[in-house]
């Protein structure tokens, strides 16, 4: 056997064992995480370390409890849910109508401080979080908006602005200019442009940029707990996790349920926007 040869074939080995090792460490703590969740806390206690509890024990009532209103003695996950899901979807709908036309427009108009104004975008996003959180705590208290969804949506919505508009603005610099001078040409205008050539060209960064808000969203705590910890039926369900894990008379399986409830969403959210993700709209699009 040559030396070229068995290097192939170790590689091709290695490469399956190297895949089988990272799907294993990231899929292990979900799943361990999502068999606490069906295992009744007895079971649990008798054997934590069991990784395939029997079929005849699993439960569902740890979701039933987390899902309960807190009136009727539950965790109030519903609600949660709700709340999260309401701020999310709204910060991402905002978001993105306000950094489409910002991202093209840094990519695509020509005016002074065009280059020191991306570069500023980025330079914004790397500031600490917890610089903006007391302004915004003072500010919001002054307005009366600080325990509400309105204003954690607006401080969302400053927080994943720059960031996004730096990630589209990159890819809205991959499209080839000769399409807008073409449709120019055709007597199209700006928006006309934005709208009908760069939006559907770029939409699967369009999506993941969605996704990206969206995920940020449903997973903050800092400003959560900040602006909300005085309101509980406003709280997100990062709050609400975070208050089932400081709680001393609280399972650990109903708080793998709340980890779960937490994590299945942007899975489900991520798997129907797959399609778009993965759709080149930009081949040929450029050709004659």
């Amino acid at each position: 056997m040559s030396r070229y040869t068995f290097e192939t074939r170790l590689f091709a080995i290695l490469r399956w064992v190297v895949i089988a090792f990272l799907v294993l460490i990231t899929l292990f703590p979900f799943w361990y995480m999502l068999m606490m969740s069906f295992t009744p806390i007895q079971e649990l206690q008798l054997n934590p370390g069991r990784l395939f509890p029997a079929l005849d024990t699993l439960t569902t009532s740890t979701y039933v409890d987390v899902l309960r209103s807190r009136e009727d003695g539950g965790q109030g996950f519903a609600r949660f849910m709700l709340n999260s899901f309401i701020t999310a979807s709204v910060t991402t709908l905002v978001t993105l109508l306000l950094v489409i036309p910002a991202a093209y427009a840094v990519s695509r108009l020509r005016f002074p401080g065009r280059k020191q104004l991306s570069a500023l975008f980025l330079l914004i996003y790397m500031f600490p979080a917890i610089i903006l959180a007391i302004p915004l705590f003072v500010a919001f208290s002054a307005m009366g908006i600080r325990e509400s969804l309105v204003g954690l949506v607006i401080v969302y919505i400053a927080l994943t602005i720059p960031v996004s508009i730096y990630m589209l603005r990159q890819y809205f610099d991959t499209i080839p200019p000769s399409i807008d001078e073409a449709a120019i040409m055709d007597g199209a205008t700006r928006l006309q442009i934005m709208t009908r050539i760069t939006v559907p060209l770029a939409r699967p960064t369009i999506i993941s940029t969605g996704l990206y808000i969206f995920m940020i969203a449903w997973n903050e705590f800092l400003f959560a707990l900040l602006f909300l910890v005085a309101a509980p039926n406003l709280w997100t369900v990062s709050l609400g996790l975070s208050q089932l894990a400081d709680g001393i008379e609280i399972s650990k399986t109903v708080l793998m349920a709340g980890s779960v409830l937490l994590t299945i969403p942007v899975i489900v959210i991520y798997a129907v926007a797959e399609r778009g993700l993965t759709e080149g709209l930009t081949a040929g699009a450029d050709k004659g």
